[in-house]
């Protein structure tokens, strides 16, 4: 007789779940150089969607986890050299209860090579690594590379003014997403002028979610168009 064995997850706030080995849909992933196509070792954060209650971390250079409840999860995929990637994993694309995500890792974000390049007013940089706790203006401190770069291109352009332009996703309260936007550029800002940025050098616009990059109804496209850009002003 066969029997089907049952995973049981304790989190912080006791056990949650209990789901048997026989339904459960895993996530599986191999991470590569995108130039090279050799394995890179990174570190790979997942959290169930929309609201995290389920989270895990793993290291190495692949990946296999499971999606409890049939949840919709989040993936993020950070390496030393490499420009963090973040994915949505959806068990309705499961084949033979498997959801394969292979990740290629490309060199670092345009704004993470800020001070090696050249600026000219108009450019817009998204902050690619700048990641906040969910529904709230706390940097998480996996962001603060990305932000020195930013901090290390206003010093080396003593002419540049930036702004500092906040979206979010655009569900929920307008209000509310207004004000979470402004309170998240505030943030970066704050965090710029303790790197011994000048004041006059960062302003801040928020945009709350009147600005999508995309009108999908997707869990995918709302991580998206949750952003923080930074628009070069003068140079």
């Amino acid at each position: 007789m066969k029997v089907a064995l049952q995973l049981i997850l304790i989190f912080a706030g006791g056990i949650v779940a209990a789901q048997s080995t026989d339904t459960l849909i895993y996530a599986e992933g191999k991470i590569t150089n995108i130039n090279t196509k050799e394995p890179v070792t990174a570190r790979i954060s997942y959290q169930s969607l929309p609201y995290g209650s389920k989270v895990g971390m793993l290291n190495g250079s692949s990946f296999s986890f499971p999606l409890f409840d049939n949840e919709k999860y989040s993936i993020t995929i950070e390496a030393p050299g490499f420009a963090p990637a973040k994915y949505m994993l959806d068990p309705a694309a499961a084949t033979n209860r498997r959801v394969i995500r292979d990740v290629e890792l490309g060199l670092p974000s345009s704004a993470s090579k800020a001070a090696e390049t050249a600026h000219t007013a108009g450019k817009v940089m998204r902050l690619d690594a700048l990641l906040f706790q969910q529904g709230k203006a706390r940097i998480d401190p996996q962001s603060f590379d990305e932000l020195d770069a930013v901090a290390k291109m206003l010093q080396d352009n003593p002419d540049m003014i930036i702004q500092l332009e906040g979206h979010t996703d655009f569900r929920g309260d307008p209000k509310l997403n207004m004000k979470l936007s402004q309170e998240r550029v505030d943030a970066v800002r704050t965090y710029l002028l303790a790197k011994k940025v000048a004041k006059n050098k960062v302003k801040t616009k928020a945009f709350g979610g009147t600005v999508p990059l995309s009108m999908e109804n997707t869990e995918e496209a709302h991580t998206m168009n949750r952003r923080v850009e930074v628009r070069i002003l003068e140079n």
